[in-house]
């Protein structure tokens, strides 16, 4: 398979990792949206949410906010996006969750 975010996970590829645990990777953006921008994915090849067990949903949350614990942004605000499909913005076909903060984010607000 030649998926960018599986060869981050098994290591073949270098990224600047900002959390792991077994079965959780979480990385900075390249191409960042706000301050602060992360990338979260399952070392598990999934194409999107849909084709993840529910298991690998909490185990990347969990990875989330485990992360969170230790970062300013779990006092000054955060948001997690997960984008799939074509219509939804997925460029990326491996699952991941982008978690956004460490500035006034604009937009989504209610």
């Amino acid at each position: 398979m030649d998926c960018l975010f599986c060869k981050f996970a098994n290591g073949e590829l270098e990224t600047s990792k900002v959390f792991e645990s077994s079965s959780v990777l979480g990385f900075k953006d390249i191409n960042p949206s706000a301050k602060e921008h992360y990338l979260f994915i399952h070392k598990n090849h999934s194409e999107n949410i849909l084709s993840m067990s529910d298991g690998e949903v909490s185990e990347v949350f969990l990875g989330i906010k485990e992360f969170l614990e230790k970062s300013p942004m779990k006092d000054n605000g955060f948001r997690i996006v997960n984008n799939t499909g074509k219509e939804g913005g997925q460029t990326i076909f491996h699952t991941h969750f982008h978690l956004l903060g460490g500035e006034q984010l604009k937009g989504f607000g209610h």
